[in-house]
């Protein structure tokens, strides 16, 4: 099967020798692209066992167990990628995971730190990336005649609540 990372390569070759612990990722988007996966598979330990041990108290194991499960994975984007090559220690990497979860399409869009301890790539920590709603047409004030072509003030008609 193709690697849900969409690396365009397959699951085997891809994503599996990291989440099965048969091989340490080399970078640190190799970390992210695994990661991403493992919430595909359901592998809730390898997501618990990438993080740096001091954040993963922090890990609600049930929450993430059920966002796993109960979301379908849609695909995963990466916006921007800084340093995180084999030769450097620490990384940052923007994406978007796309998913859907009970019927509902979201993306959860996050700018995430990696670090590499004693040789290994882990996640340290992430933010997420606010979404600036762009109105497509222009605010209406409450004083102003209504839109809707009814002649009256937008607070007295469509505007009221």
């Amino acid at each position: 099967m193709d690697c849900p990372c969409g690396s365009g390569k397959q699951y085997a070759d891809c994503c599996e020798p990291f989440i099965s612990g048969a091989q340490k990722p080399p970078t640190a988007e190799t970390l992210m692209r695994s990661r991403y996966t493992a919430y595909t598979v359901h592998a809730v330990d390898y997501i618990v066992g990438t993080c740096i041990k001091k954040k993963e108290q922090d890990i609600d194991v049930k929450l993430t167990r059920e966002w796993s499960e109960k979301s379908r994975w849609l695909g995963l984007k990466i916006v921007s990628i800084e340093k995180g090559d084999e030769s450097d220690t620490e990384g940052t990497i923007e994406f978007e995971a796309r998913y859907e979860q009970n019927g509902l399409r979201d993306i959860h869009h996050e700018k995430a730190s990696f670090k590499k301890i004693d040789g290994v790539w882990l996640y340290d920590e992430g933010v997420i990336v606010p979404e600036t709603i762009v109105r497509s047409s222009p605010k209406v004030g409450r004083n102003e005649p209504c839109p809707c072509g009814s002649g009256k003030k937008y607070k007295h008609c469509c505007g009221k609540s």
